[in-house]
């Protein structure tokens, strides 16, 4: 391994592509020649059992080495998908002080491990691009980086310029799976920012439903909205765009409705770090 600020990727969802891996090295190659930065692919990465990159046991374990290891910076999610459901609670009681003073980053399915990790206190967490997304966007890739590296970053969600209160961002489908689960954070006072993807319109309505109606999330500060994409058409239309549906749901549950988040399935996600600013 380099001498330099090591970031150690693990899969905790599904499946990783090898020919991913080699295109994230050949990104960090190329923009970190001399090692100041370098990636380090846990080997059950490339592990196969059925949907997810190795069995549960083989990917909590994966991800507590390099939680755990001191000579290990940072941890970047490979990619989502779906699985860390099924680790977190076996991987939170194994995680040392070493790993409450690292930086995690990622999304999607990830969300599920940040927020169990946010929930047992760690700080240094963010909802944000992914290694495997990441590189195929400079900008993108350069942002996730600087914050892991640093806890910097200009890849920030404008709002968190203006707005001082601790904030989260998730998956929709993420977080209302989460809801009355272990895994679910106290977000009191937190302004929450939802991001989608492939999900029909009415899905998201009911989604919608089923969060604003938790005595929980009636709460939180407040709801911004990231995008919404690639949603399948549905016969009839539903007549309503996802904005729409999240201001009819907040005004029906009372919780106020902070307008757009930058943040998204796509190579414009910014991040979110966990928390107070």
């Amino acid at each position: 391994m380099s001498t330099g600020f090591k970031i150690g990727i693990v899969c905790a969802s599904s499946r990783f592509a090898p020919e991913r891996a080699e295109a994230i090295k050949a990104w960090m190659a190329e923009h970190y020649p001399d090692g100041e930065v370098a990636v380090v692919f846990h080997p059950a990465c490339f592990l196969k059992h059925g949907h997810f990159a190795g069995d549960d046991r083989a990917r909590a374990d994966a991800f507590v080495e390099y939680a755990n290891d001191p000579r290990i910076d940072a941890v970047w999610f490979a990619r989502g998908g779906y699985g860390s459901c099924r680790i977190t609670e076996a991987v939170i009681p194994r995680l040392n002080d070493v790993a409450r003073g690292k930086r995690y980053l990622g999304y999607s399915d990830a969300g599920s491990l940040l927020a169990g990790m946010y929930k047992a206190g760690f700080k240094h967490l963010a909802h944000g691009p992914m290694a495997s997304d990441s590189v195929r966007h400079d900008e993108t890739a350069e942002g996730a980086i600087a914050w892991l590296t640093t806890g910097r970053s200009d890849w920030i969600e404008p709002s968190l310029a203006e707005d001082p209160r601790p904030a989260v961002a998730f998956n929709l489908t993420i977080i209302d799976q989460l809801l009355g689960t272990v895994l679910e954070p106290d977000l009191s006072g937190h302004v929450l920012m939802l991001e989608e993807v492939a999900e029909a319109a009415y899905r998201v309505d009911r989604m919608m439903f089923h969060l604003t109606g938790q005595d929980s999330i009636k709460r939180v500060a407040g709801i911004r909205l990231g995008r919404v994409s690639e949603i399948p058409e549905n016969d009839p239309d539903f007549g309503l765009t996802p904005e729409e549906i999240v201001r009819y749901w907040c005004v029906r549950t009372g919780i106020e409705y902070l307008g757009s988040a930058d943040i998204g399935h796509d190579g414009a996600n910014k991040i979110v770090p966990f928390g107070p600013r």
